[in-house]
């Protein structure tokens, strides 16, 4: 009997292979009913990463020069049927912080100029509930806009005005018309999924990059693609959310709540951002400093202290050569890192605030850049080296705030946002698989 059951569960194992950002990649077995969770968390097991919940399993069709986030609930195995047997298509695995960022901050996603509720709904949206009204199912948002799209069996792009509704996507063939005779229906959900474009100006001639598309799950052909483009980040991303919503809705909300779940039930010690704040010591009892004034005049006296015991660190672990080198083997330095593949590996892994990597700089070799994102664009910030009494320091103001090695730098923004747009919160991790 056992023999028996240990052959049976031999049969319904199956070989999958998957590929992390340096395209290294490792052939794993696993059960036929394994979910991309699952695959996430036998990686992060398997490779001692930080669980933050926000490492990701990526569909990528090279041929289409497409992908897309393969949801936590989704099986593997049904993803890969739709393959077709000769295909180039994988499966890779990394972080992407904005997997579930609009269920914390709608307004970044959901501009309000292009949400809407219909008439059924017998009222006017409230913003602060704009997640619940895209959950609920007894109500009826809508997204609405321009878009390029490409014309079927052509190389031209038109741009037309288009509504996103539960019963799926439209365009109006009459200007900005709503009205039903005049919405021509483009596609729905239950069958499709929304990609992003890889190449969009490249591969399919678009007027920008922004693209995405919408691909009927049993094909994988290119004249089957409702392509589509828009104009800025926001607004693709915000096209791409909503359909991600309409599609699953309430099941996308219980996969970003289970880890935290598990968390209450096996808790661990963990640090939010939104803990950190400013805080005075010098006195007998410590206060939370509220005064933003007060808060960056600290903020500079902190970085001066840290100067200060710079000295000590020196003496205590080595000579400065070591201490200006010890950021090699930090996981936010990306080397010889181009500033095209900073923005690439940003986008990537999520464009929200704090998003960052630091690498060397490609036009003077003595100096490094922080990379990060704000407000879903990437911004680039030269760290200099500044030299005084023949000690090396390197500062991101011009010298005003000084660190002995990159280290310090970013320990120090990522509590403290000084001349930064926001403070460094996740960084850009690469692993070999």
């Amino acid at each position: 009997m056992t023999s028996f059951w240990f052959h049976l569960f031999l049969t319904v194992l199956q070989v999958i292979k998957v590929y992390s950002e340096d395209n290294t990649s490792r052939a794993v077995e696993v059960p036929s009913d394994i979910t991309a969770r699952d695959i996430c968390q036998l990686f992060i097991l398997k490779n001692h990463c930080i669980d933050d919940h926000s490492w990701t399993l990526f569909e990528q069709i090279p041929h289409l020069s497409i992908e897309r986030t393969i949801e936590d609930h989704e099986s593997v195995m049904e993803v890969q049927a739709g393959w077709g047997m000769d295909s180039q298509c994988c499966l890779y695995f990394r972080k992407n912080y904005a997997k579930y960022e609009f269920f914390k901050k709608p307004l970044d996603f959901f501009p309000e100029h292009m949400v809407s509720v219909s008439s059924e709904s017998n009222g006017i949206m409230n913003h602060s509930q704009l997640i619940q009204t895209f959950l609920s199912s007894s109500s009826c948002p809508e997204i609405h806009g321009f878009l390029h799209a490409k014309e079927h069996g052509r190389k031209s792009w038109k741009k037309f005005y288009f509504v996103l509704r539960r019963s799926g996507l439209y365009f109006s063939n009459k200007g900005t018309s709503k009205e039903p005779r005049h919405l021509q229906f483009i596609a729905e959900f239950g069958d499709s999924d929304v990609y992003t474009l890889l190449s969009a100006k490249k591969v399919y001639g678009a007027p920008t990059d922004y693209g995405f598309c919408v691909k009927a799950s049993k094909s994988n052909s290119a004249r089957d693609l409702k392509l589509l483009c828009a104009d800025d980040e926001q607004t693709r991303t915000c096209w791409v959310t909503a359909m991600r919503l309409f599609k699953y809705g309430m099941q996308l909300y219980q996969n970003f709540i289970q880890p935290y779940q598990k968390q209450k039930s096996s808790p661990m010690r963990s640090i939010s951002e939104n803990s950190l704040v400013a805080m005075d010591f010098s006195g007998h009892k410590s206060r939370v400093i509220e005064n933003p004034s007060e808060v960056l005049s600290v903020a500079v006296e902190e970085g001066l202290s840290w100067r200060r015991k710079s000295c000590h660190r020196l003496s205590s672990h080595g000579s400065p050569s070591t201490s200006q080198t010890i950021h090699v083997a930090q996981p936010w330095f990306h080397s010889k890192l181009s500033r095209d593949e900073a923005q690439k590996l940003i986008n990537q892994q999520g464009l929200i605030d704090g998003v960052f990597l630091v690498r060397d700089s490609q036009s003077n070799p003595r100096t490094f850049v922080l990379s990060l994102c704000h407000t879903q664009k990437i911004k680039h910030f030269q760290i200099v080296p500044v030299e005084e009494n023949g000690e090396l320091f390197y500062s991101l103001d011009d010298g005003h705030t000084r660190f002995t090695d990159l280290l310090q730098l970013v320990e120090f923004y990522q509590l403290n946002r000084g001349i930064l747009p926001c403070k460094l919160k996740h960084h850009c991790a690469r692993i070999a698989l």
